[in-house]
């Protein structure tokens, strides 16, 4: 897969940022010696832990250049590490962290059965596991992407569109994952309502993230004709409201586990 565009992401920061400070608004730590940002993107979700938590070391990770690039520029007294979330671990062994935070990042690392209770146990006694991850495999953007991408002429170059993205588990299982070496555990889902202008307002939304797996795989000559038909059937399934604008409906499951004590 091509790198990530931290331009086009940062597009519709304010909307991507809200469930990132949902989250930590749950994180009950009043203080934090070492905080790592799993995934952090541009830095948007950075800020936020570098601003609750001052006297911290704040660090981010993420597998793009592009984006640690963004980060650093944008947040330059905190420290970007390129890592891969599916193997990271932390590097001070001397001091783990009181905080892990992954915002929108897990729904991209396969094996959370695994996953999971490995970020968990790599805290700091009393520490706490705080995770938010889109749940919208089942929304039209995303049955529709899958969708388009299993017809001609587009199947052959992309593959297998069911394996874009890892299936979550259902809000229990990750539940069940870290209650029992848990102080506590808050889980919850929220469904966002994103007004948006238009149908290609839509489409430019997804192209950011999840609808990025399928036009990398395409070459040029059918990426142009892919989005035009994936338009067209957004437009067909999400109507103009009375303003005029679509309703984009975007559920997203939230974690926070605290390690005992």
């Amino acid at each position: 897969m091509l790198d990530w565009n931290p331009a086009l992401y940062r597009r519709y920061e304010d909307e991507r940022t809200r469930p990132a400070q949902e989250l930590l608004a749950r994180v009950p730590l009043s203080e934090a010696a070492h905080v790592v940002d799993l995934g952090c993107g541009p830095g948007n979700s950075t800020e936020l832990l570098f601003h609750r938590f001052p006297k911290a070391r704040v660090v981010g990770t993420d597998n793009s250049e592009a984006m640690l690039a963004s980060a650093r520029e944008r947040l330059p007294q905190a420290s970007f590490e390129l890592s891969d979330i599916a193997t990271w671990a932390p590097q001070d062994l001397d001091q783990a962290p009181d905080l892990i935070y992954a915002n929108a990042a897990l729904q991209w690392v396969p094996d959370h059965e695994a996953l999971i209770p490995r970020l968990f146990a790599a805290l700091a006694p009393g520490g706490v596991l705080a995770i938010q991850m889109p749940d919208n495999r089942q929304e039209p953007t995303h049955r529709l992407m899958r969708a388009v991408a299993s017809e001609a002429p587009w199947a052959e170059p992309i593959g297998d569109a069911d394996r874009m993205r890892t299936l979550l588990l259902p809000l229990g299982g990750y539940y069940d994952l870290l209650a029992p070496e848990s102080a506590k555990v808050d889980v919850w889902h929220t469904i966002y309502q994103h007004p948006m202008a238009d149908a290609a307002a839509i489409v430019e939304w997804v192209r950011g993230t999840g609808l990025k797996p399928f036009v990398d795989r395409l070459p040029d000559e059918l990426r142009a004709s892919y989005l035009a038909e994936y338009e067209r059937r957004v437009d067909q399934a999400y109507p103009a409201r009375t303003d005029g604008k679509r309703l984009l409906a975007f559920p997203r499951m939230f974690i926070v586990a605290q390690k005992k004590a």
